[in-house]
């Protein structure tokens, strides 16, 4: 991603944060107010939750401003996975209020106490209903359009919030209407959407940090741009590491003729390189080369016998860089394995088959993970 891009990227996310914080806090001031007058516990805690929201903004502008670091010695990849851990700390802190409130809410279950509301005060959440569906639907969507996990978090938390103030607002008005407090109960159950909402935000977030498997509609444009040049007969091995929101480096292995000279590879990366970041953002930063064999029938059918070898087993999924010679009596592959074999036992097992076959030949085998589609 371009440095003016990152640039602009940082000061959306750090604006949208700040505009939630100011509507978090006055939000908050208004609901304690309520809360405390009303002796409703309900209320009391959906201010708590926008004072832990306005915390969660905080701590995405923090993350985002450390994230945008420039790359230095010690970290060349540059800083951009701490909006990983910014998300993370934004997930916990809404697991934690879920928690709180479900605490909160049983203690109440068991030792209920009356409240008191008036129509004001009923007029008041409900604009804060609005205003807080308004808040979540414009975080969230900021968030999705810059690729920030911690702006998606903060307006899926702003989204439920919402639905919380309405069940309140609905338990109140069932409370004012037949007498019958209901908001105790209504707090449970949202805590445990809370809960389960806070979990799946956390679980999302370890999957990035962990890495996972990149996206398939962008590796496979990438295997099509690299496929439409002439030279190329095969790209295969791409590997997708991710360093931070849009911040995607890539190695991949070309498979080309074994005529080409080593000028003509170096102009053929080179101008791969430059297309692939152009079209997808991704720097292609490792190239390399399979060398493929040409003019050769004998060659031809060995490649046919070996490959309808390999592949007859449901856990091989693709063979690739194959080369022969015939001279030497050597032959070398990739085999792409599946996650229903380890590459140990795959390898032993297509060794086996292929000496069968080709006694003569000194055959190498090397295992590929199934890493990208």
């Amino acid at each position: 991603m371009a440095i003016d891009q990152a640039e602009s990227r940082n000061k959306t996310i750090i604006r949208t944060s700040i505009i939630g914080i100011i509507a978090n806090l006055f939000l908050a001031g208004f609901k304690a107010a309520i809360g405390i007058f009303s002796n409703s516990i309900a209320i009391t805690l959906d201010a708590v939750n926008n004072l832990s929201d306005s915390l969660s903004s905080a701590i995405t502008i923090i993350g985002t401003i450390l994230s945008g670091k420039k790359p230095d010695k010690k970290h060349p990849m540059g800083y951009g996975r701490i909006e990983y851990l910014s998300a993370m700390v934004v997930s916990a802190i809404v697991l934690y209020a879920g928690l709180t409130s479900m605490v909160e809410s049983v203690k109440k279950i068991i030792h209920p106490e009356a409240a008191e509301y008036k129509s004001v005060m009923l007029i008041i959440i409900a604009v804060a209903i609005l205003v807080k569906i308004g808040l979540g639907l414009f975080v969230k969507s900021t968030g999705k359009r810059v690729h920030s996990n911690s702006l998606v978090a903060s307006g899926s938390d702003a989204l439920f919030d919402a639905i919380l103030s309405a069940s309140v607002l609905a338990s109140a008005i069932v409370y004012m209407v037949s007498g019958v407090s209901l908001e105790a109960y209504v707090g449970a159950l949202i805590s445990i959407i809370i809960i389960k909402s806070g979990i799946e935000m956390m679980m999302e977030t370890v999957d990035d940090i962990l890495g996972k498997r990149a996206d398939k509609e962008v590796t496979l444009k990438i295997k099509r741009m690299l496929n439409e040049e002439p030279e190329v007969r095969g790209a295969y091995d791409l590997v997708i590491n991710n360093y931070g929101p849009n911040r995607n480096y890539a190695s991949v292995h070309l498979e080309l003729p074994d005529t080409m000279t080593v000028n003509e590879v170096d102009v053929l990366t080179r101008r791969v390189e430059e297309k692939v970041f152009k079209e997808t953002g991704v720097a292609l930063i490792g190239v390399g080369v399979y060398s493929f064999n040409t003019g050769n029938d004998k060659i031809s059918a060995i490649r046919n016998t070996v490959t309808k070898t390999v592949v007859s087993h449901d856990w091989a999924l693709q063979v690739h860089g194959f080369y022969v010679d015939l001279e030497e009596k050597k032959m070398r592959f990739d085999v792409v394995f599946s996650f229903d074999i380890t590459p140990r036992e795959g390898m032993a097992q297509l060794q086996k088959e292929l000496n069968e076959i080709y006694p003569d030949y000194d055959i190498i085998i090397s295992p590929d993970i199934d890493i990208s589609d």
